[in-house]
């Protein structure tokens, strides 16, 4: 084989797929609406599925053939070669290829939009070594969005990061780096247009968008992994269009129970206490002495410990004399449990020798179970990709947790730190060294932990057993179950990849307490929201840290009420707890602001629901709708029709925006109407606003002329200034897994011009329908059925 000489030749063409090949290298290209696959790999190479691609919302437990086709709508271009160039075209792309190195170039609209770097972009040859890559062209001052919760700046141009993932505890959300998730996608904005790439591998790797340069060649931006093979996805369209194409290529988001998105308790103190039961119950009790309604509580591993190692699926009976006892009296209050769970076994945990005995661990060449430090001792992590293993694990859940009442898990230090090579996993029964496969055991899992209060729930993903081939998307459900019966099935997971949020939601993970980690943490939800993970949160105050001011701690209570997770919670040094009460002169004013997220809720549900329909995201910033403003812009999108403007700058008062044009007005709420003592609000223009917000203020936010927002006392219809929109919303119990007959899908249109507006809706009670007029008041009539 020559070196940085490769010649390909057409092999085969079906449809809209073209194979070529290059002696013992293969390239293959599927042309599919709106996207193209490209696939890399050599003779004898096995090809690992993907539990990534997802487009028929249907994901088997060992996983999807990567190059399968099934559930794409294809698109056959148009083809001609000549003089070794290869050229494609479908709409108004032009797709070169020069078929000496495979060199790929992307023409829209007759101007180059990108390319392969020129010489040499892939390893067809290991000239770079071992694993794969692929070098691509770049501009000076194009825009990069994406990498999941990546640090620093939303535009991460000129920037390099490493794919992979890590138990990073305390990190600086403005340079730390990897931290919990591996989402190779991207989106590049330059001078041309926009484009996005999805990089299907599991592997560890690195992504390089302009610090390195090499004078050999033009100005480059790099992506290399540890996997052999490459198989990528080249999305086209604006950002907002190519963000909608990944996600709905990674499958349908699971609906979470509307529970979640009440405020939600954590705390490492009151599990790891000697009377962790009695400090549990007091937080209800607190909770119902300030008047507090708490959908749920994360309960921290504590609740595990003997002596102090944390052993998972362990009762400390000592702490908690009745688990049942303590779970039912949550739930009698209306409290949820997410419990913490944990994949590593400790070498001294009562049931290591039954799992290695029967080979469920990650195992050494030698085939003895893989030993790592974890939590001030060593363990081994449970192989998830062994069918028996994953059965175990679900039954372990089902027998400890969910037959005791805690029907939710929180599946947490799921990073599995590997980095010898020589441990090797199951492989759904072909090994495979395990630090290619890293965030799949997180994922495997997570599923494994809703298999046990799913069972009898219709085509889950949730099976870790290897029946049925769905997935827990809370929109696909039958009803049923033992442990769970009629509930909508939940999860929590830390660690995630392109496919987690089908069945979980996830954070931002140990976040650190201090201002400007606070206003990076939003930068990072930004960066999240345009990587395809839609349902998330933060540690609202911080959690590795000191106990936050009272600045610090309202401030991000105001941030926190406008993200789709509400959980305060905490590790402080002083051995304090972020709870509501954290400061008791301050308590009336948590309270105002916890009974903001309240009224928002019915509102965000539907935004929730409606991100499961159309993979669109739930928080977003202002330019992927408004282009002109900029990537570190504060002011940022809560759902489709609200906009919010938080204050991050410590001694801040105020906040200086610019609301963008809109066919109708922005509207304000009054704070006396939230309480319900006035008017719906105050109008606002478009243009730049100076606005004063204090901690004892409620947040600054805005509702857009052309929606339609519920809230606990119905619907309220704000019309464009003329023109017509339509709106829907979800009615349904909010617990219980979707059916045909248990939900109804309320539709609304509005019709406004200078004189009147009109409102058409199947809504059943039309008395709890409020029109707001022009200058923010309710006006009266104007709905018909």
């Amino acid at each position: 084989m020559t070196k940085f000489r490769h010649d390909f030749s057409l092999e085969k063409q079906d449809g809209a797929t073209f194979l070529y090949t290059s002696e013992d290298n293969h390239v293959r290209l599927d042309f599919m609406e709106g996207m193209l696959r490209v696939a890399i790999y050599r003779d004898g190479e096995r090809i690992f599925p993907t539990f990534s691609v997802c487009p028929d919302d249907r994901m088997p437990y060992a996983g999807r053939d990567k190059l399968s086709v099934e559930g794409f709508r294809m698109s056959v271009p148009s083809y001609e070669e000549a003089d070794g160039i290869a050229t494609f075209r479908t709409g108004d792309l032009r797709i070169s290829v020069g078929l000496r190195n495979f060199e790929i170039r992307y023409h829209q609209g007759g101007r180059l939009l990108f390319a392969d770097r020129a010489y040499s972009a892939y390893n067809f040859g290991h000239e770079y070594g071992r694993g794969s890559c692929h070098y691509l062209t770049r501009e000076e001052d194009e825009e990069i969005y994406g990498l999941g919760d990546k640090t620093g700046d939303v535009n991460k141009n000129k920037r390099s990061f490493r794919l992979g993932t890590s138990d990073a505890m305390g990190f600086d959300a403005r340079s730390s780096d990897p931290l919990y998730k591996h989402i190779p996608f991207y989106m590049c904005k330059n001078s041309v247009g926009s484009y996005g790439i999805f990089y299907d591998t599991y592997a560890d790797g690195a992504f390089d968008f302009g610090r390195e340069i090499n004078n050999y060649y033009a100005p480059f931006k790099s992506f290399r992994c540890e996997e052999e093979t490459l198989v990528y996805y080249v999305f086209f369209g604006s950002l907002e269009e190519i963000l909608i194409s990944y996600a709905s290529l990674r499958g349908r988001d699971f609906l979470p129970p509307k529970w979640t998105l009440q405020y939600c308790g954590s705390t490492m103190a009151y599990t790891d206490a000697p009377d962790a039961s009695r400090q549990l119950e007091g937080f209800v009790e607190k909770c119902k002495e300030y008047g507090f309604r708490p959908g749920g509580f994360y309960m921290s591993s504590g609740y595990t410990q003997i002596g102090e190692k944390r052993y998972v699926f362990h009762w400390n009976t000592d702490k908690i004399p009745s688990p049942e006892g303590l779970s039912t009296f949550f739930r009698e209050n209306g409290i949820e449990f997410l419990p913490n769970i944990k994949p590593c076994f400790l070498t001294d945990h009562p049931l290591y020798d039954r799992i290695a005995g029967h080979g469920w661990f990650l195992k050494d060449a030698d085939g003895e179970p893989a030993v790592f430090p974890f939590w001030d001792g060593y363990g081994s992590y449970l192989d998830f990709t062994n069918p028996e293993a994953a059965t175990f694990w679900t039954e372990c859940v089902r027998r400890e947790l969910a037959y005791k009442g805690y029907r939710n898990t929180w599946n947490d230090n799921n990073e599995y730190d590997i980095q010898d090579e020589e441990v090797y996993a199951d492989g759904f029964g072909t090994p495979i060294r395990a630090k290619l496969i890293k965030p799949l055991f997180a994922y495997l899992m997570t599923r494994a932990s809703l298999a046990a209060t799913e069972e009898g729930q219709g085509t889950g993903e949730a099976a870790g057993t290897g029946q049925g081939t769905g997935e827990a998307a809370g929109t696909k459900q039958g009803t049923g179950g033992a442990a769970g019966a009629g509930q909508r099935p939940n999860a929590v997971s830390r660690c995630g990849m392109p496919g987690t949020s089908r069945i979980a939601s996830t954070w931002t993970g140990d976040n650190r307490t201090c201002f400007e980690d606070f206003e990076y943490n939003h930068r990072m939800a930004m960066t999240m929201s345009l990587s395809g993970i839609y349902n998330f949160g933060q540690d609202i105050g911080g959690f590795a840290g000191p106990r936050p001011s009272k600045e610090l701690f309202l401030r991000w209570i105001q941030y926190g009420i406008f993200t789709p997770r509400f959980v305060l919670h905490s590790w402080n040094t002083d051995q304090s707890s972020n709870m509501p009460w954290l400061y008791e002169d301050e308590i009336p004013q948590v309270k105002r602001l916890f009974a903001l997220r309240e009224h928002l809720i019915p509102y965000l549900y539907n935004q929730i629901w409606r991100s499961t329909e159309d993979h669109r995201p739930v928080i977003y910033p202002l330019f992927l709708r408004y282009p002109e403003y900029g990537s570190e812009y504060g002011t940022f999108f809560f759902g489709d029709d609200m906009l919010v403007s938080p204050v991050f700058r410590e001694g801040s008062d105020s906040v200086d925006l610019t609301l963008p044009e809109n066919n109708g007005n922005w509207y304000r709420e009054d704070p006396a109407a939230i309480e319900g003592s006035a008017e719906a609000g105050s109008c606002m223009a478009c243009g730049e606003q100076h606005l004063s917000c204090g901690i004892h203020d409620l947040p600054v936010y805005f509702i857009k002329g052309g929606c339609v927002i519920r809230d606990e006392n119905g619907y309220r219809i704000y019309p464009m200034e003329s023109g017509t929109f339509t709106e829907s919303y979800l009615e349904d119990d909010g617990v219980s897994p979707l059916t045909a007959d248990n939900h109804k899908i309320v539709r609304f249109t509005v019709t406004a011009d200078s004189r009147s507006v009109r409102v058409e809706t199947d809504a059943e009670d039309v008395s709890r329908i409020r029109v707001i007029d022009g200058f923010g008041r309710e006006v009266q009539g104007g709905v018909s059925c």
